[in-house]
């Protein structure tokens, strides 16, 4: 990889997570302060399981669709918007051990409106069921852009 993928290292391998490491905090902080887009590889449990240890019949998937359900309504607040969601049906090129089961883009006018949002009460509220349903993902920030080109 050419570009600093604040991970630690560079190199092509991944590892889901549910939450960013200090390192990917910091570096969220700096650069500029435009429209981006918020690629998310999601990968669900089979099972939600609440960190408050409520019996629950959910799967993964339907817990994190609560907090989808959720979200949605915070990122108006902040001016950021939910672009596509949809579930991985196959990989066409490459090689990954696992593929994802849902990737969602989301529009966010700038990094202070993440951050706003993320810090948020009633947001972190609805983050219970993200965590209860969410094995890990993938979370790549891109340019905001209307244009083809590279």
């Amino acid at each position: 990889m050419s570009k600093d993928n604040f991970g630690g290292e560079d190199s092509k391998s991944f590892t889901n997570a549910v939450r960013p490491t200090a390192f990917q905090i910091a570096g969220f902080a700096l650069g500029d302060d435009e429209p981006f887009l918020a690629v998310n590889l999601l990968t669900f449990k089979d099972k939600a399981e609440y960190a408050d240890g409520r019996e629950t019949t959910l799967s993964g998937k339907e817990a994190y669709a609560i907090y989808a359900d959720e979200v949605v309504g915070h990122l108006a607040k902040v001016g950021a918007e939910p672009i596509l969601a949809g579930d991985v049906q196959r990989l066409i090129l490459g090689e990954v051990d696992e593929l994802w089961d849902v990737i969602a883009i989301v529009r966010y006018p700038n990094r202070k409106a993440m951050y706003k949002m993320a810090t948020n009460k009633e947001y972190m509220e609805s983050e219970k069921h993200r965590e209860a349903g969410l094995a890990g993902q993938i979370n790549i920030e891109i340019k905001d852009s209307n244009e083809f080109n590279f």
